[in-house]
């Protein structure tokens, strides 16, 4: 056996563990390996630097030799580009605001690129606000909420065929829009059909003419209907309206209508307790009879046949109280004005201007003219500002602040401020097509009583300075409802410049583009009067701009 004592093989060293190394030397290691690793990430850095300098010295040679290559005929062109296309944005966005009353490039960002970036937020809708001296109650609350944008029908629309027709045959415009035309063809099914017209053939027939669109087809369908049944109350109704090219046709028609209307009224009051379906017809009659006797009234008061026109609408009014929704009193009010009855129109606004009714422009202009016209005509603002105002005089201020705020675009009619159109068949209280409405037949009214254009025109504006935010907060009424634009824009004909209120500022868009348009074409200009001293400050600005960079 070999000895192992006398081999030659060296024995391993002995290692010695980290934990009995001195603490001094341990530190001395860490920190040799920190200092190693900040000397490499310098290097690093200032290699990385270096390559970057070099990079941007290109880059910037690079954009010299292209910039020294240009000449004026392209900074001219580049100018002169940049101008147009700014110019046709702000048109359209000027045409976009003044039609649809918003900015085009605002409501892309808002409905498009909003909801990509950080999602639409909801906000709560504002609430109705009241103010303490309004005196309006609960009901009333409830009441404006729901129905502040309703639209109405026009209790003084005028005739389709001896008005409206005649009017687009002189001019070449269209008066009525899709949508008022629309709203009548509605009223005219609600009105003037019911479940029982299928057992009259006639009916059945109107039933179809009121859902055509064609007028003609309606005028024919109206014909077959007399046809069938030659005392078919709503076939004549509609050839007054639409067929008729004068009031005094139109009252024939109606004539007629009213003979035929009343027999079938008498028979549906006879059998209206059997069904329900008889009691619905009954209701039917009753429309069909209230609207020819109202559309004649307003033919006598065309014709000039004011007091018959009177008669027939105090009847009326009396005979059907419970139809007030109609607003038969307006027609009232217009005629006992032409009549200049003020004691009876008076009385009249005494029953409906209540607190408790729905208030409209006809009854709140109204009671303003008739406490205007007690100090108008002795007014005079360089001696009212003197000897201040006294109370008949606050009484008429305050009633026109009243109106005003009810509906703050009707002055600009009255006042000739702003030209007038045929009101349409359907108006918005509180609105611009209700204004139209308005100042169409009470225009004369005001002019007729001396100094009360001048009192309207000297107290008019102060209305607002009550009201600085009109859409939060009213004084004698709910605030201003804010969808009256969009809504008149829809009852109002296209050639009419719709009235907005409170008047909306200019989109900041607008201005941008305008200020965009303007100093294009003021670089083009001197770009072509000055182009070598134009190139070399582009040329200078784009050098600095780089280094900047």
């Amino acid at each position: 056996s070999l000895n192992p004592q006398r081999l030659d093989v060296a024995a391993p060293a002995e290692v010695v563990p980290v934990a009995r190394l001195p603490g001094w030397l341990c530190c001395i290691i860490s920190l040799h390996g920190i200092l190693y690793s900040i000397v490499c990430l310098k290097t690093n850095y200032l290699c990385f630097l270096v390559l970057l300098i070099n990079s941007f010295v290109l880059f910037l040679s690079t954009v010299t030799v292209f910039l020294s290559t240009l000449t004026p005929k392209f900074y001219f062109a580049l100018t002169v580009t940049s101008s147009f296309i700014s110019g046709l944005i702000f048109v359209f966005e000027w045409w976009h605001f003044r039609k649809y009353g918003t900015s085009f490039i605002e409501q892309v960002s808002v409905s498009h690129l909003r909801p990509l970036i950080g999602g639409v937020e909801n906000s709560p809708p504002a609430p109705v606000a009241f103010s303490a001296n309004s005196g309006e109650n609960e009901t009333m609350l409830t009441f404006f909420s729901f129905s502040e944008c309703k639209v109405w029908r026009n209790p003084l629309n005028l005739f389709r065929g001896a008005e409206y027709s005649r009017y687009m045959w002189v001019t070449g415009k269209e008066p009525l829009t899709y949508y008022d035309m629309n709203l009548s063809a509605q009223d005219h099914q609600n009105f003037f059909t019911c479940d029982m017209d299928a057992l009259r053939p006639s009916d059945t027939v109107m039933q179809k003419a009121w859902r055509e669109r064609n007028p003609q087809a309606r005028i024919k369908a109206a014909y077959q209907a007399l046809e069938l049944n030659n005392d078919c109350a709503t076939a004549y109704v509609l050839l007054a309206e639409e067929e008729a090219t004068t009031i005094v046709d139109a009252e024939k028609y109606f004539k007629q209508a009213l003979k035929a209307g009343e027999t079938i009224y008498r028979k549906s009051q006879n059998c209206h307790s059997q069904s329900p379906q008889h009691e619905a017809q009954l209701r039917r009659d009753t429309n069909v009879l209230v609207y020819v006797k109202r559309r004649l009234a307003m033919c006598a008061r065309k014709l000039g046949r004011i007091r018959e026109a009177v008669k027939m609408m105090r009847d009326l009014m009396k005979e059907f109280p419970l139809l007030s929704m109609l607003n038969i009193h307006e027609n009232l009010l217009e005629a006992l004005l032409e009549l200049q009855a003020y004691a009876d129109v008076q009385a009249v606004l005494a029953k409906y201007d209540d607190i408790s009714l729905p208030k409209s422009a006809a009854i709140c202009y109204t009671a303003a003219l008739l406490k205007a016209r007690a100090v108008s005509e002795r007014f005079s603002p360089e001696t009212a500002s003197k000897r201040g105002l006294s109370t008949a005089e606050i009484n008429a201020v305050e009633a026109i602040h009243r109106a005003v705020e009810f509906n703050p675009h009707v002055p600009k009619y009255l006042l000739e401020m702003k030209s007038l159109v045929l009101p349409p068949e359907h108006i918005l209280k509180r609105g611009d097509s209700e204004a139209v409405a308005y100042a169409f037949f009470h225009l004369q009214h005001w002019k007729r009583i001396e100094g009360a254009l001048n009192l309207l025109h000297c107290t008019w504006e102060g209305t607002f300075r009550m009201i600085p935010y009109p859409l939060e907060k009213g004084h004698l009424f709910y605030p201003y409802p804010s969808c009256t634009e969009t809504a008149d824009r829809e009852l109002l004909p296209t050639f009419h410049e719709v009235s907005v209120y409170p008047q909306k500022e200019l989109p900041f868009f607008i201005h941008f583009t305008a200020g965009l348009c303007s100093f294009s074409a003021m670089l083009a200009l001197l770009t072509h009067q000055f182009p070598e001293l134009m190139v070399i400050f582009a040329k200078a600005v784009s050098i600095v701009s780089c280094l900047e960079y």
